[in-house]
Order: structure tokens, then sequence, then C-alpha cells
């Protein structure tokens, strides 16, 4: 079956948050997180060395629509339940439908952090891929210098399957390690 034909809820709430598909208009939500957020995102995300425009984050809302409409990549968007408040971005990357195999990226809002929301989103995002697309594999590859990333991994009950060396070069330019993490079902 074609994946753009695949019919799953585009939004679910774990304890304290919604997580749900972008939507046309999200970009100046978006564009504030990322504004909260830019000096702690800088040294590990390629498209965090400035800040966008608001215009310039909604047109990357739409992209990410017509992505996950097409079912190519779903991006999805951490609301604290209830609030309306973005605190932080995640979704299902880099996806192989014939296993199915995904890989979850995520970031989370610095006025947030620490409160294990990153975490929990993690765990809610991987029982969604589970039970609601078929998932039997679930990654989460990540710098080996981005210490509080490979802690969310830990935490959320991932194994480390590998660390491959001299594998990438961070924003800055620096060569680090990507380590990998994996649930499998």
């Amino acid at each position: 079956m074609n994946p753009a034909l695949l019919d799953f809820p585009e939004s679910f709430d774990t304890e304290r948050l919604t997580i749900r598909a972008p939507r046309l208009g999200d970009g100046a939500e978006l564009n504030a997180a990322i504004r909260d957020s830019l000096a702690e995102l800088k040294p590990w995300m390629p498209w965090a060395q400035a800040l966008p425009s608001v215009e310039d984050s909604e047109v990357n809302i739409r992209k990410a629509v017509a992505l996950f409409l097409t079912r190519e990549d779903l991006r999805l968007l951490l609301f604290l339940k209830g609030t309306g408040t973005l605190v932080g971005s995640s979704g299902l990357h880099r996806i192989d439908w014939t296993v199915p195999r995904f890989e979850i990226g995520y970031w989370g809002r610095t006025p947030y952090a620490g409160r294990g929301l990153i975490t929990e989103a993690v765990g809610g995002i991987t029982a969604f891929a589970r039970e609601k697309l078929g998932a039997h594999r679930v990654e989460i590859r990540l710098a080996d210098a981005n210490v509080r990333s490979w802690r969310v991994a830990e935490r959320a009950g991932f194994g480390l399957e590998a660390v491959l060396r001299h594998d990438r070069r961070l924003p800055d330019g620096r060569l680090d390690h990507t380590r990998i993490y994996a649930r499998i079902f």
C-alpha cells in the first residue's frame, strides 16, 4: 500500500502533552520557541545557526504539513496539554515503511527544559509508532557530545546499539561521533 493512503491520528496526548501534526498558522509559535531556544539549539542543529523570520517558520511548517500528508516525514509539535504553548518539536523521520522503521528527532523549548517533557514526548511518540504505525524499530541518532540528548534516549528506554566514530560534523565544524539508540518491537 502506498503510505500516502495510510490513515492514523494526527494528534494524541500523553500525561502532560498534546502531540500533533503541524498545521497552517503554526509558524509564529514555532518561531517564538526557536527564538527562546536558539542558543541551546545552535551547537547541535544546522538549521538553528540564525533566527529565521516568522515568514520562514511558516514556510517550514507548510512544508512539514505537505510531507506529513504524503507520509514522507511525520513532524510532530509538542504542546502543554490544554494551553496551546509549544514546548518543543519532534517527529518520526527517515521512514522506511517496508519495515516499518522510524527515527525520532527532538528538541525542547529552553524555558521548559528540565521537566521531563521531552522524555515524555519520546515515550509517547514511540508508543504511537508501535501501536498506530506498526513500527518494528524506532531509533534515535544523535551527536555524542550532546549528553543531554542521549540522556533523554536512555530515560525513554532506548538501548545504545552503536557509536559511529568520526561520523558527523557539528555545526561549528568539530568532528564528532554519532550515537545510535534503538527500541525493537
